[in-house]
């Protein structure tokens, strides 16, 4: 596991333990991350939640309406103690804890994949066998779609990013062509 604040590794430890003993631990950590995500690209988002003006009973019921309908309850429970406990300005680290907590209990390793479209399951399948082959562990997926990609997948496994992106391969073609 990445080195983490003995802080955040707490947090993420007791949101680790209520989902699993809730018996929502791949629901909510796959929402959590997106949600984190979400936060980590919305400046807006991510000021409301940690502006220090704003009551938490406003975040709060802010969390509910944006995530209530479509998310697992307890999503939005564990949100709203992140945000009550004042550490919303450590979500994205403390979900990061939590899922890397969730994948080592699974014995696996996390690979957070970028890829402009979303995946098929056989592109995951395919995805997840050939990052297992490289890293030699067990691979669990996180994929995200992000613009930004303009083509093919990125994969940060650990330290390790794997980087089979248009972009990429068109510079290392140019930096070829270069040097002929």
């Amino acid at each position: 596991m990445a080195r983490r604040d003995d802080l955040v590794l707490g947090y993420a430890r007791a949101l680790f333990s209520v989902a699993d003993a809730e018996g929502a631990l791949a629901d909510v950590e796959d929402e959590l991350f997106r949600f984190s995500k979400i936060v980590e690209a919305d400046a807006k988002l991510r000021d409301a939640l940690t502006d220090i003006a704003v009551p938490v009973e406003n975040k709060k019921a802010m969390l509910a309406d944006l995530l209530g309908a479509k998310t697992n309850p307890q999503t939005v429970n564990l949100l709203g103690f992140i945000v009550e406990q004042g550490r919303a300005r450590q979500l994205g680290e403390i979900v990061g804890g939590l899922v890397e907590i969730s994948a080592e209990s699974r014995r696996h390793v996390l690979a957070e994949v970028r890829s402009a479209v979303a995946l098929t399951d056989d592109q995951k399948e395919r995805l997840k066998s050939a990052l297992s082959k490289a890293t030699g562990r067990d691979v669990e997926l996180k994929v995200l779609v992000d613009a930004t990609v303009v083509g093919g997948v990125v994969a940060r496994v650990g330290d390790q990013v794997f980087d089979g992106t248009i972009r990429t391969r068109l510079g290392e073609a140019k930096e070829q062509l270069g040097s002929v």
